[in-house]
């Protein structure tokens, strides 16, 4: 019996609203390749990754998927598995090899091409215009700590609208902030490598108002939705103070700006410390919390915490010290995350609560497991099972009455994880990176059920 048979039988149907949208998402840098061709610059993923020990056995994203090169095969076999979306990245130093000036045609072309085949193949095209490749200019002179790069992103943003904006409906600004801000800035576990805390919330605040400043371009220009995506996670404990800190630095710091207007008062007193928020300007929060259209929702797991006297600060949440960050036993991915498809209905629930009016769209979900290619095919039933139980979740927050837009799995292709290079494949099509032959794994298939069905059997 299939994966899917044995998730099917005797399971009730669950129908998700009609329109509901279907896709998976990629990023530039992890699946493009290319990273000398066309007239791209150099970005701080291309430094970092070249940089010894900072990335698993000093892989590269110089050859990727190898999808500069492959799109229109990559494209094909989306639509072959009934996808209705594709979210996809625009690498900013394709596009300005310096980080600012003229467009490079060159570089605008590719993605000119990608949007048409995706048309051509009924996909609708959702472009993120920053999945963290910042050009190396810019990271030179400063990168986010520089409020300059702020207004360079807002230039980039409108130099790719005017060339894919007849047709692009879907605008995502920014991908992730926390991760760009904390991981890159604080911890230095991410491009560009640095550890200077004060940096990571002058980072955080640039990366706001460049959302800010591009959602007025594009705005002017005549773009029909705009959206921002965020890495969230719910943060569970029984001590308040525990449970603060991490929930303020991962989710609120970049949520309140976007859709009230403010930093959280607990967030900016805690962060005292270490900055005295000199780079916030007046007028700043009223940019940055212009209207949007779309919250973009990249869940994974719950946040796990509890008070643990004399326990140093968790690099990647600034101010985390005396608190422990456990992992709880039960079934884990491959990336050593929990799995519990509960904290996605917590967190779309507690979203739709908080910060009510904004329609959500899933826009990562996806796991890492150990796949192997065996008789020409990946029998990755764990990732089924995971998929599987996500949707549930999603379809109970629907049914509480979130407005839930649409699910993009991540990831289309298995690529370049970051800092773990080639080590750990999310894709739902297995990569061979010696050949570059594309094999859709079990999860593929039963992936194309669930969308022709527009639910769950």
């Amino acid at each position: 019996m299939t994966v899917s048979a044995d998730l099917a039988r005797g399971a009730e149907v669950l129908e998700f609203p009609q329109g509901f949208v279907w896709g998976t998402a990629t990023a530039s840098y992890q699946i493009e390749g290319a990273t000398r061709e066309g007239g791209r610059g150099p970005s701080i993923w291309d430094t970092f990754s070249a940089t010894p020990g900072k990335v698993f056995q000093g892989h590269t994203g110089e050859v990727a998927c190898d999808h500069y090169h492959r799109h229109r095969d990559d494209v094909a076999l989306m639509a072959s598995l009934g996808m209705s979306a594709y979210r996809f990245s625009v690498a900013w130093p394709r596009v300005q090899p310096s980080g600012s000036g003229p467009a490079n045609p060159h570089g605008l072309d590719f993605y000119d091409r990608l949007v048409d085949d995706l048309h051509a193949a009924g996909i609708t095209p959702i472009v993120t215009l920053y999945h963290w490749d910042l050009p190396q200019a810019l990271e030179d002179r400063g990168g986010w700590t520089n409020r300059d790069t702020a207004e360079r992103f807002a230039e980039y943003s409108a130099a790719v609208y005017r060339r894919l904006g007849d047709r692009v409906e879907t605008w995502t600004t920014l991908n992730e902030p926390w991760c760009s801000a904390f991981l890159g800035y604080a911890a230095g576990i991410h491009a560009p490598g640095r550890t200077d805390v004060a940096a990571s919330f002058a980072a955080a605040h640039h990366l706001l108002l460049g959302h800010g400043l591009a959602t007025a371009e594009l705005r002017a220009l005549g773009a029909k939705q705009i959206s921002i995506t965020h890495a969230l996670s719910p943060v569970r404990g029984s001590d308040p103070d525990a449970v603060a800190v991490p929930d303020g630095i991962m989710n609120r710091i970049f949520l309140d700006p976007v859709l009230r207007g403010v930093y959280p008062a607990d967030v900016v007193a805690r962060a005292s410390r270490f900055t005295d928020w000199s780079f916030v300007r007046d007028g700043d929060l009223e940019l940055i919390s212009r209207p949007i259209d779309l919250l973009g929702v990249n869940y994974y797991n719950p946040t796990f915490t509890e008070p643990r006297p004399g326990e140093p600060a968790n690099p990647v949440f600034p101010g985390s010290e005396g608190i422990g960050f456990p992992v709880p036993d039960g079934p884990k991915t491959a990336m050593g995350w929990p799995i519990e498809a509960a904290g996605l209905t917590e967190l779309l629930v507690s979203l739709s609560r908080d910060y009510p009016g904004v329609p959500l769209m899933i826009t990562e979900n996806g796991a890492a497991f150990d796949d192997t290619l065996i008789g020409g095919r990946v029998d990755d039933r764990r990732r089924v099972e995971f998929l599987d139980a996500h949707f549930r979740a999603a379809h109970a927050a629907i049914e509480a009455g979130v407005d839930l837009r649409g699910y993009l799995v991540w990831s289309f292709l298995d690529n370049f994880e970051w800092a773990y290079g080639y080590d750990k494949r999310f894709g739902l099509v297995y990569v061979d990176y010696a050949t570059q032959e594309r094999v859709p794994k079990d999860s593929a298939k039963w992936y194309a059920e669930v969308i022709r069905r527009n639910g769950l059997a």
